[in-house]
């Protein structure tokens, strides 16, 4: 961008006193090659849409009629509720196992280490088809006195459904990655911040939710945001459960009635689109909140509307002050 000036004074010759010294006129180097890729991306991505529209396999009608079928929002709404609900589960179990991996006592520490190790090196489809043959494996329950009577049987396909399979085995297996970025988050707090609670008076559990989950959090929501938008597509393996509600196998179901899987795929990828991009959104948010104080771009606003507020009560400019260290 060039910026319109007067031309510089003849070598030797003072400006006039109480006038502006000349600009110079300033012009951006020349840059062809980014002008050469920009125009080879557009050619190649109108040629991928001109591909993608006039392709009948793509066949856009079946696309527009599926795409809001009863079965197809059905299917999203059951892949929701399992990933909302396995994030919650493998929350809550990563955060006790982190806990443990930093607790002192060697036995904590060795049955968290366990579980991060099994449920992360086993695959998540393995665990799946585990979790489905529970009933097999576990036909029923009983609570009673060791040696003794029975006080309470019940069997285990009554209560342990294919869907709650599915849940259990996405959470514990969620569980194993989160607890990692937990405990990363954690470690990530100054422990000054922990000493400082402690010679306030604090227990471990208002230090722990007061002052290092807070802090932590900065660093824990990127990863679990990733975490979440992967739980999303894992859904998609679920009907090795089998559980046979969610999206993937609602949109498969169809494409094997009609014989046309690609636009059925179409519509799965579609509504995993725009569920991501919701997720994303909402991952955004949440970083700008947690890291409010750090982020020069959230700090610089808050004075920049202090700075305006003190012009507009003086009437005048404020001189500049001294420049801010941030610590």
């Amino acid at each position: 961008m060039t910026t319109a000036s007067t031309h510089p004074a003849p070598h030797g010759a003072a400006s006039e006193p109480g006038t502006a010294p000349p600009r110079l006129r300033v012009r951006p180097a020349p840059r062809p090659g980014t002008w050469v890729a920009a125009v080879i991306t557009a050619v190649l991505t109108v040629g991928l849409i001109l591909f993608a529209v006039r392709n009948p396999v793509f066949d856009w009608g079946t696309v527009a009629t599926y795409l809001l079928d009863v079965k197809v929002v059905q299917g999203v709404g059951w892949t929701l509720l399992l990933t909302v609900l396995s994030m919650l589960l493998g929350t809550a179990v990563a955060l006790t196992a982190a806990l443990m991996r930093r607790s002192s006592n060697p036995v904590l520490r060795g049955v968290s280490w366990a579980y991060i190790f099994v449920f992360r090196g086993t695959p998540v489809y393995t665990q799946l088809v585990f979790w489905g043959l529970f009933t097999v494996i576990v036909p029923k329950i009983v609570i009673g006195v060791p040696f003794g009577p029975e006080l309470l049987s019940f069997s285990t396909r009554d209560l342990f459904t294919a869907f709650w399979a599915a849940v259990i085995a996405l959470g514990l297996n969620e569980g194993a990655y989160l607890a990692e970025i937990i405990r990363s988050g954690l470690g990530s707090v100054d422990r000054g911040q922990s000493e400082a609670a402690r010679a306030l008076g604090m227990g471990e559990g208002a230090i722990l939710r007061r002052v290092v989950i807070p802090q932590a959090m900065r660093v824990i929501v990127p990863p679990l945001g990733n975490e979440t938008i992967g739980m999303l597509k894992t859904t998609s393996l679920v009907l090795a459960v089998p559980f046979t509600l969610d999206l993937t196998y609602a949109t498969n179901a169809i494409a094997n009635k009609l014989y046309t899987p690609i636009p059925l795929l179409i519509v799965a990828a579609t509504w995993y689109l725009a569920i991501t991009s919701v997720l994303m959104i909402g991952q955004h948010y949440l970083e700008r909140y947690f890291g409010r104080g750090f982020d020069d771009g959230t700090t610089a606003a808050p004075r920049r509307r202090s700075r305006q507020a003190a012009v507009n009560r003086a009437g005048t400019t404020p001189r500049d002050p001294l420049p801010e260290v941030e610590l």
